[in-house]
C-alpha cells in the first residue's frame, strides 16, 4: 500500500471543497466599547469647552497681568528712588 502525501491546498483543489473548520468570528462586546467611546468623547468635549472658555478670557487675563506688572514696576521704581539717597 502506498500513500501519496498531498497538501491541504492540493486536496481543496481536487475536491473543490475546503475541508477546514472555520472558526466563528469573535463576538465583540460592543456595548462596553461604545460606552468607553462615549466617555472618551464626552471628556474631549469638556476639554474643548474649557479650552474655548480660556481662550475667551485670555485678553482679560493679559490686561490684568499687564496692570499687575505695571504696578510692580512702579513700586520698584519708587523703592529704588527712596534708597538712592
Amino acid at each position: 500500500m502506498t500513500v501519496e502525501l498531498i497538501t491541504i491546498r492540493d486536496y481543496e483543489a481536487r475536491t473543490r471543497e475546503p475541508d477546514r473548520a472555520h472558526p466563528l468570528p469573535k463576538q465583540l462586546d460592543t456595548q462596553e466599547t461604545s460606552e468607553m467611546l462615549l466617555h472618551e468623547e464626552l471628556s474631549r468635549a469638556r476639554i474643548r469647552d474649557f479650552y474655548q472658555e480660556s481662550q475667551a478670557l485670555r485678553p482679560w487675563r493679559r490686561a490684568r497681568a499687564a496692570h499687575r506688572w505695571s504696578r510692580l514696576a512702579r513700586w520698584a521704581a519708587d523703592r529704588s528712588k527712596r534708597f538712592e539717597d
